[in-house]
């Protein structure tokens, strides 16, 4: 049998996993239920601590089996009370996960891979390149390991959005195993409302995503108004035209609680002017859909800057006259390189 994860890691099996584990010891398979319990639900990560399981199981498994989360190598907090931790995986990987603690919900931004692959050029990550793909383990790791850093309790209001280092339609099966996971009632326990992936448009995967059982909320990194200036600053675009990505959206399969929600970074002098807004508003005219304006986070490597936020603030009116519900979203930890598009595995 060959088990998820790396070196005889429990952490990303699931609980059909986790009974053939039980099973293949010679133990009845709800001791794999139990196992799974213990792991996401209580979030033990030692053996002796699984008491519920009897003696001869766990002696069974502490030879070959642990509950690995990624290490911390290294964190950074911001002024705003944002965290940005720097974790390291088993085969010495990085990846970086944001800590952004509100007064009614903490929200946790997740990678998806080691790099990127799809090389927005407005992206920090991207200049990283692409990697390799986190296991559901990893992924989940980071949520579990930011809750023992933070000393959360179990219950804690969380969100979850995959918009940290990587695209994570590149990675969706493993993606879609942390969620079911992660959204289990029985499991971690968020539920799948405050859960969001998002993704600059591959649109087989987003098709695939579509008919997932457990399907978290979709976002849609947008960033243009235009198929010319799309592909000057998401090379993907040339690829996944806009057209055919509206069509895509307009087939999405929403839930009646859902919204499909559209990112735009704004960049000064580049997508930020009045005829933009108007063709943003003509492409989403018809869905149900939000819009999050996220003013441009800056960084020396790179020529974009963020507008004034009074050209922010004419954007917004144009869509919201349009009856497009659109947020101003002033990202968190920029002191610390933690806010949108600024995951790079810089050290300060």
């Amino acid at each position: 049998m060959t088990l998820a994860g790396h070196n005889g890691n429990l952490l990303g099996l699931n609980q059909e996993e986790l009974e053939n584990l039980a099973e293949s010891l010679g133990q009845p398979r709800y001791r794999g239920r139990q196992l799974y319990h213990g792991i996401y639900a209580r979030w033990i990560r030692n053996f002796d601590e699984l008491t519920d399981l009897n003696r001869d199981f766990r002696s069974a498994l502490e030879p070959h089996k642990e509950i690995i989360y990624p290490q911390a190598e290294r964190h950074f907090c911001s002024r705003d009370g944002a965290v940005r931790y720097l974790f390291r995986l088993q085969d010495s990987s990085s990846v970086e996960t944001v800590y952004m603690p509100d007064e009614d919900r903490t929200t946790l931004c997740l990678s998806s891979q080691v790099g990127c692959a799809v090389d927005c050029k407005f992206c920090f990550t991207a200049m990283l390149g692409a990697k390799r793909n986190l296991t559901a383990g990893e992924i989940i790791g980071q949520v579990l390991g930011v809750a023992a850093g933070q000393n959360m309790v179990r219950g804690a209001r969380l969100n979850l959005v995959f918009m940290g280092m990587g695209e994570p339609m590149l990675n969706l099966p493993q993606v879609l195993k942390a969620v079911s996971i992660l959204a289990d009632p029985k499991g971690v326990g968020i539920t799948l409302r405050h859960i969001a992936v998002s993704t600059v448009g591959i649109l087989p995967r987003i098709e695939e995503l579509a008919l997932a059982p457990m399907r978290p909320k979709l976002a849609i990194s947008l960033n243009a108004s235009s198929d010319e200036q799309r592909s000057a600053l998401m090379p993907i675009n040339k690829k996944y035209p806009l057209a055919d990505l509206m069509r895509v959206c307009r087939a999405y399969p929403l839930r009646s609680w859902e919204h499909l929600m559209f990112e735009y970074v704004m960049l000064d002098g580049c997508n930020d002017s009045d005829d933009d807004a108007r063709r943003v508003a003509d492409l989403l005219g018809d869905l149900r859909s939000r819009v999050n304006l996220i003013p441009y986070n800056s960084g020396p490597e790179l020529p974009y800057r963020a507008p004034e936020f009074e050209r922010v603030l004419a954007f917004q009116k144009i869509l919201t006259d349009r009856r497009i519900p659109t947020f101003i979203r002033i990202s968190r930890g920029q002191d610390i390189h933690a806010a949108c598009g600024q995951l790079s595995l810089s050290i300060g």
